[in-house]
């Protein structure tokens, strides 16, 4: 395409066209999203304004001139009617403040009838003033002009206790100040019901008058809690009443019924503490009666409450308390002040509770809190008893610091002992109950410790002789073993299997530790517990871990029941890892027959093993050291005989030579090389073999070098410390063997490692002749030597290098 511009001039243009091309594409877009928005708003655009966005000025830009787009409202951060509530929130503050300030310091300065006219004309005209503000639509204005009204009537109560009343006693007059107050803010709310404000005040003014007018009478505690818990009925009715069920009663609003059953909360909670307060001082039954009154009023109360309330999540919490507060009164009246049953009382009389879930007349969650009153009474109790009963567990402790000494491990429970395995089974009972009446498993698995740590602890708090207590005991630990490894005639629950064997264990530990008081003990509770691991893991049924942590238990006790014999038998210490190396031994005959267990079954025994070898090495004999790893050596060697236990060989392999090692050092022996040898010769044969399956698997570095390195390096060594002919001269021969096999098998590692050496040796031999040589030569004569060499090798470089790139190319073709 011919075209006169320049190829540049063109370019220039294209842009600029393009840039015109963008710019009415934006503005053409700009003009659509304006006439979406007018063709969706209700109203009509403007005709006249300020260009839209997007599009140039009338007789600026090409296109007619089109009307403007809508401005934009700039954000506002709060609303009008937040606004609104801080302003009047603010007057209302200032208006209460300025009351205040008059009342308490410019009253003196007006006489009689001023002050009587100020207060009249200021509270009639705050509590007027609402009414025509809420008919004109103003309740925010209305609700804190109220406020100011409310505050000024206190006001007046006060100044009229000033002027006209001050002889009144001041119980007296708070009693009618409240009530008076409350009766005219409810008439004041229930007159203008569009205010939120005068009901809830009135709620909380009407709190005073009892209280207030029980001090008045000067009355006891006892009528004082009865005060209480009739404010917190009439509370809890006024909450009721005004619910949604009383259509009929007038309009009340909710906060009135929340503030209503906070105030019957507390007021009932302080009748029953004045309840447990008159329990505590009773000192005839007169007053423990009137206590108990108290007491199942509001236990009566909070029930018939948590009957009535239509807020299901709070109906067992009031029920529940009920329930407590009932039990604080079956304890108030029957159980003995000052007894030491106290505990296993109060668990009693808890018992009747979880029975509500059978009482069908009764709504649903009503019973559950009550069989749930009754539940945290007897779980409460029973963990309390079971943390006191493990102090049995941690009793044998200060055995371990008398091996097979005299006396015995007990643990002194005082007069709680007897009282803790009563609550604590009592507590268990109460678990497997609800269990079958509510269907909760938990509650079975609960009952497991609790029963477990009664019965651990029973002997000893009932003072049962010693072997009366390892028996019961063992009998305890053996049944929840049994139950955890599967072993019990009806099949348990998971949780419950796991809840026996953590019982299961913390009882094996005790007695293990318990039974080192006596040799006699030791040899029977260690043979009984090990025998039961035993049949757990090979008759147990359920999970493989359970059965796997038996059987590495039973395998320590075989290893201690090996050492308390060997202790028995007064056997010197060094002989003990011989009988320990039983247990390893015992451990790799099954094999393939122990199943799932071999893997755990011989993880023991190779733990025992290790123990032998630590004996050994505690002993300080080498000799025997030796004869411990030989035999160890031999276990290993055994196993590695089949073939899913090659790997145990090299193990073999190393105990061998440690014993090999330890022998020849005991004997006195400090030659290397037969220390090295028994190394290098395994080492070449199994690299022979390796290399003779495979020969392209691996170099001879992998297979030859380590054996050879074992022995030639530490024999080189030796040759430069040695003055005699013997050792360098098998050593030379040796290497001049290893090189000339190389050479003949083209291998890399015996060439190297055997030249190597043989160079060395053979420079140790010449290196006095050539000392002697260098001693009868002039001085001058070894530098003139140097300088013709080194003339010479830069002569020759260019060959030399050809050279040694031809020996790495042949050494590199070696394998």
């Amino acid at each position: 395409m011919e075209n006169p511009l320049p190829p540049a001039s063109e370019l220039a243009f294209i842009d600029r066209e393009l840039a015109h091309l963008d710019a009415r594409r934006l503005q053409l877009l700009g003009r659509r999203e304006w006439l979406v928005r007018v063709l969706n708003a209700p109203v009509a655009p403007p005709v006249s304004g300020p260009v839209p966005p997007g599009r140039p000025a009338p007789g600026r830009g090409p296109g007619p001139s089109w009307p403007p787009a809508p401005p934009v409202a700039a954000r506002r951060e709060t609303s009008a009617p937040g606004a609104q509530n801080v302003l009047l929130v603010l007057g209302a503050v200032l208006l209460a403040v300025a009351a205040l300030a008059f009342t308490l310091v410019s009253w003196g300065s007006l006489g009689i009838g001023g002050r009587a006219v100020v207060l009249a004309a200021l509270t009639g005209t705050a509590l007027a003033v609402p009414a025509p503000l809420l008919r004109r639509g103003l309740a925010s204005t209305a609700e804190s002009v109220a406020a100011v009204g409310l505050l000024l009537t206190v006001l007046d109560a006060y100044a009229l206790r000033e002027v006209a009343l001050g002889d009144v006693p001041p119980a007296w007059y708070a009693a009618g100040a409240s009530a008076v107050l409350a009766a005219l803010w409810s008439g004041y709310g229930m007159s203008l019901r569009k205010l939120r404000l005068p009901l809830p005040v009135a709620l909380a003014a009407a709190q005073w008058t009892l209280p207030c007018l029980a001090l008045a009478l000067h009355v006891g505690r006892t009528a004082g809690g009865w005060t209480l818990l009739v404010l917190a009925a009439l509370n809890a009715a006024l909450g009721l009443w005004a619910g949604p069920s009383a259509a009929a009663a007038p309009r009340v609003w909710p906060a009135v019924r929340i503030l209503a059953g906070v105030f019957a909360a507390l007021a009932g909670l302080g009748a029953v503490g004045v309840g447990l307060a008159l329990a505590a001082d009773a000192s005839t039954p007169g007053g423990g009666l009137s206590a108990a009154a108290l007491l199942g009023a509001a236990g009566s109360a909070f029930v018939v409450v948590a009957c009535r309330i239509r807020q299901e999540q709070l109906v067992p919490l009031l029920a529940g308390a009920g329930g407590l507060v009932w039990v604080l009164v079956v304890q108030t009246l029957v159980i003995p002040r000052g007894t030491a049953w106290g505990p296993v009382f109060f668990v009693l009389v808890s018992l009747p509770l979880p029975a509500a879930l059978r009482v069908t007349a009764l709504p649903v969650r009503v019973r559950h809190g009550l069989a749930g009153a009754g539940v945290a009474v007897a779980g409460l109790g029973g963990l309390v008893a079971f943390l006191w009963a493990l102090r049995v567990l941690v009793a044998p402790a200060p055995v371990l610091d008398a091996v097979w000494g005299a006396g015995s491990p007990r643990v002194e429970l005082d007069w709680r002992g007897p009282q803790v395995v009563v609550v604590a089974l009592i507590a268990a009972a109460v678990a497997l109950w609800l269990e079958r009446a509510s269907g909760r498993r938990e509650a079975r698995v609960a009952a497991v410790p609790l029963a477990w740590g009664a019965l651990f602890a029973a002997p000893v708090a009932f003072s049962v002789p010693v072997a009366g207590v390892c028996a019961g005991q063992l009998a305890v630990t053996a049944a929840a073993l049994l139950v955890a490894l599967g072993l019990a005639r009806a099949p348990a629950a998971a949780g419950v299997r796991i809840a026996a064997g953590a019982c299961g264990a913390a009882g094996a530990a005790s007695l293990t530790v318990a039974a080192l008081d006596g040799r006699a003990a030791t040899f029977a509770v260690w043979a009984a517990l090990g025998a039961l691991c035993a049949a757990g893991a090979a008759y147990g049924r359920g999970p493989l871990a359970p059965r796997a942590v038996a059987t590495v238990v039973g395998t320590g006790y075989a290893t201690g029941l090996l050492l308390a014999l060997a202790a028995v038998l007064e056997l010197p210490a060094r002989q003990w890892p011989l009988l320990v190396l039983l247990v390893p031994a015992a451990a790799a005959l099954p094999g393939p027959r122990a199943g799932a267990l071999r893997i755990p079954l011989e993880a023991a025994g190779a733990a025992a093993g290790g123990l032998a070898l630590v004996l050994a090495l505690g002993a300080g004999e080498a000799p025997f050291l030796a004869l411990v790893l030989g035999l160890a050596g031999v276990v290993c060697a055994g196993a590695a005989v089949r073939v899913d236990r090659r790997a145990v060989g090299w193990a073999a392999g190393a105990l061998f030579l440690a014993a090999a090692w330890v022998r020849l050092a005991a004997s006195g022996v400090s030659v290397p090389e037969a220390y090295t040898l028994p190394v290098t010769v395994p080492a070449l044969v199994v690299g022979w073999l390796r290399r003779r399956r495979d020969p392209a698997a691996s170099s001879s570095w992998a297979t030859y070098g380590p054996g050879l390195a074992a022995t030639l390096l530490p024999s080189l060594i030796a040759v430069w410390a040695d003055p005699h002919w013997t050792r360098p001269l098998l050593l030379g021969l040796g290497s001049l063997a290893v090189t000339l096999a190389g050479a003949r098998g083209r291998l890399q590692a015996p060439l190297v490692l055997g030249g190597v050496t043989l160079g060395l040796v053979a420079l140790h031999e010449l290196a006095p002749y050539v000392v002697q040589v260098v001693d009868a030569l002039p001085r001058w004569l070894p530098p003139a030597l140097a300088g013709a060499l080194l003339l010479a090798v830069g002569a020759t470089y260019e060959k030399r290098l050809r050279d040694a790139r031809r020996l790495r190319t042949a050494l590199g073709k070696l394998r």
